[in-house]
């Protein structure tokens, strides 16, 4: 799956995301392939529905904040979910991360002053959990630095999502709103920022092995 890069800027941020500062908080034409720790969640089956493989998991409760915290072999950095969004795509990450399917996984593709992007079991931009989830992100969405969102193919309908995800490194990837929001890095930018120097600018592979050691989702 692939992620276009866009020359235009487009219009506003993602609601409640800030450009990433200490803790608080984005590619010309080209695409992001895309295809959870505990945490008390609502006890109903979800009404989100599937593509692909059908699966039910909790749904996050709004009214809290969730974190999903990762440690990778070169540091570890913070993303604080943004439910109120994306309901259905945090909620589906979060019972990925409970299952620990993003343990060992690796970030497969570095696009330096671009974005990383990881979540894909094999690597190969093309694995994902079987099933993708939907949730339409806001017209006014901009994805700069530290905005955390999901990827897809280009033929896949706005807000797609299955496990892909990627990082914004630049001050603003110029993307069309089209990617669900995950959420914004919180902590470890700096973390996120050394990783996105490890790209290779020609073929976007990664210069040195990047692994997601450990995911957990809080509280």
């Amino acid at each position: 799956m692939t992620l276009r890069r866009s020359t235009s800027l487009g219009a506003g941020k993602p609601r409640r995301a800030k450009p990433a500062v200490a803790a608080t908080v984005g590619l010309a034409v080209c695409t992001l392939v895309a295809c959870g720790g505990g945490g008390k969640t609502q006890k109903a089956a979800t009404p989100c529905p599937t593509t692909g493989k059908q699966v039910t998991f909790p749904l996050l409760d709004k009214s809290k904040t969730y974190t999903v915290d990762v440690w990778t072999n070169l540091g570890s950095f913070d993303i604080r979910l943004d439910v109120a969004d994306s309901p259905c795509t945090t909620s589906s990450f979060a019972a990925l991360v409970r299952k620990r399917f993003f343990d060992g996984t690796r970030f497969h593709r570095i696009v330096p002053g671009f974005v990383i992007q990881g979540g894909d079991p094999t690597a190969t931009g093309q694995g994902g959990p079987g099933y993708s989830v939907q949730d339409v992100p806001p017209s006014d969405s901009r994805y700069t630095k530290g905005i955390v969102a999901m990827a897809k193919t280009a033929a896949e309908p706005s807000g797609t999502s299955g496990s892909q995800f990627f990082v914004v490194t630049a001050r603003d990837a110029g993307l069309p709103p089209e990617y669900a929001i995950l959420g914004v890095v919180t902590r470890g930018l700096r973390v996120v920022e050394r990783i996105g120097r490890l790209g290779n600018p020609v073929n976007e592979r990664p210069t040195r092995q990047v692994v997601v050691q450990h995911m957990v989702v809080t509280p």
